[in-house]
């Protein structure tokens, strides 16, 4: 049976308005996305994934190359090859110097060719950075953020591989009004493509940066709406959000300054929301990214636990049964200090993860700051076994 994660939710959704409090949190939940039932569990109780590996993308090697920032790891099988870009600076974060960057693998992950170019921005003043791929029709697409000085006229830029020469084809600013991607563009029932993101209005700072969604005119990936999530006057936000896409239901789950997940619901194939509010799910302050997998099951990958608050470890993947609509379990993919994945320090940031599924794994793409701060990172990537997060 298909399961539907917003479907089969809109019939006792009101009957779930609890108030649930958030340990160590002032909020209480309006629009449950967890089932408070069943207690969210502290890090330390988090069960491990069965048969997970990992492997390193890109390591963070300034002395070599010269990069000093990473941020904001995207992946996609294009063939039996698996990409995966990010962004890039030899400077600071934010700053003109970022450009977007990207490697292969021919063997699922385990080893890397050496970093290409995607665009270095070739304006003056323009940074192209971190964003989401897409593969359509054997065509492999790219959006990227991309903005002027230190943050401002933030927009999208779109790209297709060329496969004989193997530069990428340059379609132009696609998406305007300060809208950045976070996530890769999923195919709605009308035959459109609705990509998750955030709006960047008032920068970095400011309180009015909002979710926001950009769904495609059809199969023609030059052209874009930009909706923005409403959200209360008084809601400060830097809503960086993902959706869970079923039918004409949309879910978009967001950041939030506080350790929380904020929600807002569609309708109508993401063309109007209802306003944003804080859900009972604890989330970390940071890039969630979520999907369905081929089980049926929603998943959420960020840092959820009952006692992280705004600490950005252990990474975790948090998934609905396949019966239910609530997410109800959570699995640690990695904790941040860890023998075999990467880098390992007690406070490392895990943070801006990215999911693919193919031929039964999800590949789980994430930075790694090995205690630096700073987004001083590393890019890795863990491959989860979907069968060891399947629900009953």
């Amino acid at each position: 049976m298909t399961f539907s994660f917003y479907a089969r939710c809109v019939c006792w959704l009101p009957l779930c308005l609890v108030a649930f409090a958030l340990p160590n949190a002032s909020v209480k939940a309006q629009d449950p996305l967890w089932d408070a039932t069943n207690p969210v569990p502290a890090a330390a109780d988090l069960p491990d994934i069965e048969g997970i590996e990992f492997h390193v993308i890109k390591a963070r090697q300034p002395e070599r190359d010269g990069f000093n920032w990473l941020h904001g790891v995207a992946l996609a099988w294009h063939g039996e090859k698996l990409f995966a870009s990010f962004g890039h600076n030899s400077g600071k974060e934010n700053t003109a110097s970022e450009i977007a960057n990207y490697t292969v693998s021919e063997d699922g992950g385990q080893t890397w060719s050496k970093v290409k170019l995607i665009d270095d921005g070739k304006e003056e003043d323009l940074a192209v950075s971190h964003g989401v791929f897409l593969r359509q029709a054997k065509t492999l697409w790219a959006f990227q953020g991309a903005f002027y000085g230190r943050m401002k006229k933030i927009h999208t830029r779109a790209y297709s591989l060329d496969e004989a020469s193997g530069q990428w084809r340059f379609h132009g600013v696609v998406i305007e009004d300060g809208f950045w991607p976070m996530q890769e563009p999923q195919k709605m029932p009308d035959g459109n493509w609705i990509m998750a993101g955030l709006q960047v209005v008032e920068g970095i700072g400011g309180g009015n940066n909002p979710a926001a969604v950009a769904i495609s005119h059809g199969n023609d990936f030059t052209k874009w709406s930009l909706v923005s999530v409403p959200r209360p006057a008084a809601m400060a936000m830097w809503g960086e959000s993902t959706v869970v896409a079923n039918g004409r239901h949309v879910t978009n789950i967001s950041r939030f300054r506080q350790p929380v997940a904020l929600v807002s619901r569609s309708a109508d194939y993401g063309r109007t929301w209802s306003t944003m509010k804080e859900s009972n799910l604890p989330m970390t302050a940071s890039k969630p990214y979520a999907g369905t997998l081929s089980t049926g099951q929603a998943y959420l990958i960020g840092n959820t636990t009952a006692d992280s608050r705004n600490r950005r470890w252990p990474l975790t993947i948090t998934v609905t049964d396949q019966a239910e609509c609530s997410f109800r379990r959570v699995f640690k993919i990695r904790d941040a200090e860890h023998p075999h994945a990467g880098e390992s320090h007690p406070k490392a940031a895990l943070s801006y993860p990215y999911a693919i599924e193919h031929q039964g794994k999800l590949y789980v793409g994430y930075s790694n700051d090995g205690g630096r701060g700073a987004n001083r990172n590393s890019a890795e990537l863990a491959v989860i076994p979907v069968t060891s997060v399947a629900g009953r």
